[in-house]
């Protein structure tokens, strides 16, 4: 086929693809050109439209007759992963997750879905959902083309969640490497554990709310009244099911697990602390033994030793003495 390119629309790029009973006839045609197809049952059309305009939308909506309200919904942005039923069509929205480039952190990115009997119309609001992943699974399976619009929203949503799948998968090696720092008493790593366990449960929190209605929307695909998933499409959109359900019950552990290191970061800290407070004290108690028989012997009234040097030379004995069996007893108590 060569490298796909980009049909210019009303806004930005459009890509199109053309099956005519389960054999890709055309790609990348213009957009104009759909109306001539979509009303052949023989065929079935992929529209993808990135970052649209509201013309955009008003030619998207006459051309496969969607309902108003579902073409709100993929105009706003942040709008939960959801399956919604019209009369003519279905609209499902989902995200994509993707590392930022700038950092760890995970970025949700929002795809809006219709699915007409013949049509799949995709509506993205940025450029870094790879599509072409998307491209390439439905190559891998021109078996299952003639499917029709289940066989091409399968490949969608399997990648979908392949790509939740591996967001979940680079959180628990974060989580594991963070494991590593919790008793290393460095500075650096003290604070490395205290940020690092903050992105990673603002990560999680972030993926959960993508990841969990996924359970809810795949599962009412399969619902037979909808009539999208023929028998042979059967199997994968369960295999997309349980792995959805994999993904869901994995993110629920991890945030278990990052609440389990926040805690324990904490009773280290608390721990180091105390013995930071035992030592001190300990320390401050040989001290205050000099401190006493300094202050003893600072009395203005006489004493055994008074004015002479051998008193002097037996407080200073004293001091030491007792200083050193204090230092010895907390010793072997490890207080020191």
């Amino acid at each position: 086929m060569g490298e796909p390119h980009h049909v210019e629309g009303a806004a930005g790029a459009a890509r199109t693809r053309l099956y005519r009973k389960g054999v890709l006839e055309r790609e990348d045609f213009p957009v104009q050109d759909i109306s001539d197809h979509v009303q052949d049952s023989g065929c079935t059309v992929w529209l993808d439209v990135c970052d649209p305009t509201s013309s955009d939308f008003a030619m998207i909506a006459e051309e496969f007759g969607l309902h108003q309200l579902a073409v709100e919904d993929a105009g706003q942005e942040h709008q939960r992963p959801k399956l919604d039923r019209y009369p003519t069509h279905l609209f499902l929205s989902a995200y994509a997750v993707c590392p930022d480039p700038g950092g760890g952190r995970l970025t949700a990115e929002e795809v809006s879905v219709f699915v007409t009997p013949n049509a799949l119309i995709t509506i993205r609001k940025g450029d870094r959902l790879d599509l072409d992943q998307v491209v390439s699974r439905w190559d891998d399976s021109p078996d299952l083309a003639k499917e029709g619009v289940g066989f091409l929203l399968h490949g969608l949503l399997d990648y979908l969640v392949d790509n939740h799948f591996s967001a979940v998968q680079e959180l628990d090696e974060r989580i594991e490497a963070l494991e590593d720092l919790l008793f290393q008493e460095s500075r650096d790593a003290i604070h490395a554990v205290q940020r690092s366990s903050f992105e990673l449960r603002r990560d999680l929190v972030r993926l959960r709310r993508v990841v969990l209605p996924m359970r809810e929307l795949v599962n009412s695909l399969l619902r037979r009244d909808l009539r999208l998933v023929t028998e042979p499409l059967l199997p994968y959109y369960q295999d997309v099911y349980d792995h959805v359900l994999r993904v869901t019950e994995w993110t629920e552990s991890l945030r278990d697990l990052v609440t389990s290191v926040m805690e324990t970061n904490l009773t280290i800290q608390g721990n180091r602390m105390n013995l930071i407070m035992k030592k001190v004290t300990s320390w401050a108690a040989v001290i205050a033994v000099p401190t006493a028989v300094t202050g003893f012997y600072g009395q203005n009234v006489p004493y055994p030793g008074f004015g002479t040097h051998a008193g002097f030379w037996v407080s200073c004995a004293i001091m030491v003495l007792l200083s050193l069996v204090l230092y010895l007893v907390f010793r072997r108590r490890d207080w020191i």
